[in-house]
């Protein structure tokens, strides 16, 4: 089974405000990154299933030159609210690690 981690030097979560979560995915090196790229894994729909919010809410930006992707969504709770249960978003990613990554055909 492919992860993110066999594309992926670094996954990580975090806010970009009280109000947006943010994740960076930072490959290994210019074929990983290509390669990470090509299943289209890291997409909208993927994060709308995973943090209910709607696909067009969601930003997915690919930053060839850092050889990283990143991808921002409104926090589904507030940062700080009575009801958040990570104040920094630093375990939002957690959910993405276990899943397969399908690995492009060429």
């Amino acid at each position: 089974m492919t992860t993110l981690l066999d594309y992926c030097s670094l996954v990580r979560s975090k806010n970009a405000g009280p109000f947006t979560l943010t994740f960076d995915f930072m490959c290994h090196d210019q074929d990983t990154y290509d390669a990470l790229v090509a299943t289209g894994f890291l997409n909208k729909s993927l994060f709308a299933t995973l943090y209910g919010v709607e696909p067009d809410q969601i930003l997915v930006v690919n930053h060839p030159l850092a050889l990283a992707v990143k991808v921002s969504l409104p926090r589904p709770t507030v940062q700080g609210a009575l009801h958040d249960p990570d104040c920094y978003a630093g375990q939002q990613y957690a959910p993405l690690m276990d899943m397969a990554v399908a690995v492009a055909s060429a």
